[in-house]
């Protein structure tokens, strides 16, 4: 068991496997989410170019040779409402385990290795999103420190 960095090609059938995985879990919470065949793929590029231009880090849980589980973090920016020691801040925008290992604190330590990068780059502050009715993430965020930020709201114009 350990945590290292993405390799690329290597670990892109995994990673899209865990983005088709999410996807999936979150259409059951949240119906707006796709779930055709094409959205792995698009994602994928679209979180891999986020990281280069923002500078990120992409992380891989593996067990005997076999990612279970993966954690995406790069740097944002708050709107200059936001105080400038707080403004920049690390987003860990992508968090998935396997069903069969959920329960065992890999989700846990891939959080904590995020929080180790975003140390390491002078970032102060580390926030993630959750689904309204993720209530098992939200627990895990919870005891990993996080606490509520802001709530969005919304409203469907039909």
């Amino acid at each position: 068991m350990s945590i290292r960095s993405v390799r690329l090609p290597d670990d892109k059938i995994a990673i899209l496997s865990f983005i088709d995985g999410m996807q999936q879990f979150e259409h059951a919470l949240e119906p707006d989410r796709r779930v055709d065949s094409a959205v792995a793929e698009e994602f994928f590029a679209e979180i891999f170019a986020r990281l280069k231009a923002r500078g990120g880090v992409a992380l891989i849980w593996e067990e005997q040779g076999s990612p279970v589980g993966w954690a995406a973090a790069h740097r944002d920016e708050n709107d200059v409402y936001v105080r400038p020691d707080e403004r920049q801040f690390a987003l860990i925008s992508e968090l998935f385990v396997l069903e069969k290992v959920r329960g065992r604190g890999i989700g846990k330590a891939l959080i904590a290795a995020c929080e180790d990068w975003a140390r390491a780059q002078g970032l102060n502050v580390v926030m993630i999103n959750v689904l309204r009715d993720n209530r098992r993430a939200e627990n895990i965020y919870r005891a990993a420190g996080f606490e509520t930020y802001y709530t969005g709201l919304r409203k469907y114009l039909r």
